[in-house]
């Protein structure tokens, strides 16, 4: 195996030393091409493609076949989210189990059926999804927080060859906010139900050609609220929420320089620390505590290499780090599971539009990801099993979407992205878009995609002392394709909606599964065909008055083995969201409810329930509210669970009833 990494190796150095030696070729003879012919671009406005500002004034394009749902930091201020994971869980298409009060990482993350592995996660168009498994590992949305945000953007289609072979959900893009306008400081201050603390505080400065941003947050929550009977870690004397607590720090800042009128380089990085205890539906009163920090720094370089802006340059290299520490007691002894993974990515995207009528995308990346993972265990029966592993996998892609404008109104895209994989070779996955302009008011649009999911190293190698889970080294991919259908609607201006149909075909799933009393082990165990709907409507009905609803259908359906025809577990059917808000000089009013048809229990049952029995469906009302006292500083109001209806979020993890959060908040 080790010969076999050191060969991949070295053919994803050629193939990205050949790549750049092309590229630099062909930067050459487009720099020559520029001053002998200048390229029209007087039909530029008509181009078929969507701009989307990712940092600042720099640009990615996604073909229009590709669905876009945009939230920005305002919307996320007003639904009073604290994370990645609150923001998410009120857009279209997600089911996030594990967000609010008492959320805890083994209830999941969920993006059109998918899990959080199988979709990918960026942050400024870097990769930060770790696709860790055991020890609690996978990327914790909850430990990302929205201080430094300037907006989170949801795509599909031609987003899985740009981005990854892995989407089956789609791709979430976490852009964080830049320096604009005049020097600035915002502090914030907030106290809570339940011990909830938060405190941010960010300056942003600089001048013409350098700018910069730095921020911080501290949060904490301590989640001892009452419980009913058979929720997890309810203490039997109390009856309250035991191990659920939450200590998090972020730090973050960016500083971007304009080195002259085509060129900017722009660097970033966000450091997390989080303690926190676990909830686990598994065992009556878990005691687990997980240590996660985490690093990520990007740099990157913006050329322009065109002066009609129809040849531009992104160079980007990055750095990710996640540092798991999952320990407890088990009975009189104690066990314990580290992981280090560890990702440096360059790559090199270059957007041409060729014509008037024709835009290419194309690049290559490479990654090379590393994993130090170490169980340690007293429990006899497990202490043969202690063990250290480092591994590492190299995967290098070229990647190209053309876009092809048809007509004025109708536009194909073809895309194509070939990895080459050190652990499980070399692969091909294509997708190909439409969009068609009916009127100025009405789109449709469709797309499909091949993916491609590797098993994570710890799937692989490592084992699980925590959950006695086995890896295995002869697991295979999980492959397959998804596609989306839809409709953009434009009823005025300020009134748009959005209807998409999607679906996906995952074959070889991967989970643990039990080979014989004694043994639980990664496996791939099957086949899941998930089908569903989103709806997505926004209105600015006044200057004062907006209003948003979200809706979303899905059904994942495992498709062999002993649960066929059931429902994934954790996914629920139906979703939805709906919020209306005011806003007038500084004064500010939102309501926001939310719905959820229940998930399916699956397994750890309480006495009476069985693995197809549905958690209870639930409906949720929050109110936030803003008061000016001056110019620059507000209060700030939230009420959560207006009802005071305590429910059950999913199996045997429950929510507390009404709560309280009051703030001040002030920027000069």
């Amino acid at each position: 195996m080790q010969s076999l990494n050191r060969h991949g190796s070295r053919i994803a150095i050629r193939l990205l030393t050949a790549m750049l030696l092309v590229l630099g070729h062909h930067l050459i003879s487009f720099d020559r091409c520029l001053h002998a012919a200048p390229l029209d671009n007087s039909d530029n406005s008509a181009e078929p493609e969507l701009t989307i500002d990712v940092t600042g004034e720099r640009k990615v394009n996604l073909p229009k076949s590709t669905p876009i749902y945009t939230i920005d930091s305002k919307q996320i201020e007003q639904q009073g989210a604290k994370n990645v994971a609150d923001t998410l869980n009120n857009l279209p298409g997600f089911a996030i189990n594990n967000a609010g009060y008492g959320a805890d990482i083994h209830t999941g993350t969920y993006y059109r059926g998918a899990s959080i592995n199988q979709f990918i996660i960026l942050l400024n168009g870097r990769p930060i999804s770790n696709n860790i498994n055991t020890y609690h590992g996978a990327t914790d949305l909850n430990s990302i927080p929205v201080e430094a945000i300037d907006r989170i953007e949801l795509s599909s289609g031609a987003s899985n060859i740009l981005y990854g072979s892995e989407t089956f959900g789609g791709v979430v893009n976490i852009i964080t906010k830049t320096y604009r306008g005049t020097p600035e400081t915002n502090v914030s201050a907030e106290l809570g139900s339940y011990g909830r603390q938060n405190y941010r505080a960010s300056y942003t400065g600089g001048s013409d050609r350098l700018n910069y941003r730095i921020g911080i947050e501290k949060y904490r929550i301590d989640n001892n609220y009452r419980v009913p009977v058979g929720a997890a870690n309810r203490d039997p004397v109390t009856g309250i929420l035991t191990n659920a607590d939450t200590d998090l720090t972020s730090y973050s800042g960016n500083i971007s320089a304009t080195i002259d009128d085509r060129n900017r380089l722009d660097f970033d990085a966000i450091k997390i620390t989080s303690r926190r205890g676990l909830v686990y539906f598994g065992f009556p009163f878990q005691r687990d505590r997980l240590n996660h920090d985490a690093l990520n720094v990007g740099l990157n370089w913006r050329s322009q290499l065109s002066s009609d802006r129809s040849s531009i340059l992104n160079t980007t290299l990055s750095f990710n780090q996640d540092y798991f520490d999952t320990f407890g007691p088990s009975g009189a002894n104690n066990r314990s599971g580290t992981l280090d993974t560890q990702a440096i990515t360059g790559r090199i995207d270059h957007k041409w539009q060729t014509s008037a009528t024709n835009t290419l995308r194309w690049g290559g990346e490479i990654q090379n990801r590393q994993l130090n993972g170490t169980t340690i265990s007293t429990v006899p029966n497990r202490i043969a099993f202690n063990e250290t592993e480092n591994r590492n996998v190299v995967n290098t892609a070229l990647f190209a979407v053309n876009t092809w404008k048809v007509t004025d109104r109708t536009a194909i895209d073809i895309g194509l992205r070939q990895n080459f994989n050190t652990q499980f070779g070399n692969y091909l996955n294509p997708s190909l878009g439409s969009r068609w302009e009916i009127s100025p008011n009405l789109a449709v649009r469709a797309s499909v995609a091949g993916a491609q999911r590797n098993p994570g190293l710890d799937q692989l190698y490592l084992y699980d002392t925590v959950h006695g889970w086995f890896p295995n080294p002869n697991l295979k991919p999980e492959t397959g394709a998804t596609w989306t259908a839809g409709v953009d609607l434009a009823f005025s201006p300020t009134s748009t909606a959005t209807i998409t149909y999607f679906g996906s075909n995952l074959n070889d799933r991967i989970a643990t599964q039990a080979i014989s009393p004694t043994v639980t082990q990664w496996t791939n165990i099957g086949q899941v065909s998930t089908n569903g709907l989103e709806i997505g409507f926004k209105q600015q009905i006044t200057p004062q008055w907006s209003a948003f609803a979200n809706y979303t259908y899905t059904d994942a359906k495992i498709q062999s083995g002993i649960e066929r025809g059931l429902q994934l577990s954790l996914v629920p059917y139906s979703v939805a969201q709906l919020g209306v808000g005011y806003a007038n000089r500084g004064w500010e009013v939102n309501l926001l409810t939310n719905y959820n048809a229940g998930t399916r229990r699956a397994f750890f049952n309480n006495p009476g329930q069985v693995s197809t029995n549905f958690v209870p469906s639930f409906f949720n009302l929050d109110l936030s509210a803003r008061i000016p006292i001056g110019e620059n500083v507000g209060l700030n109001l939230y009420v959560e669970n207006l009802a005071d209806v305590q429910y059950e979020k999913v199996n045997r993890i429950y929510s507390p009833g009404r709560t309280y959060r009051f703030g001040v908040s002030a920027n000069f």
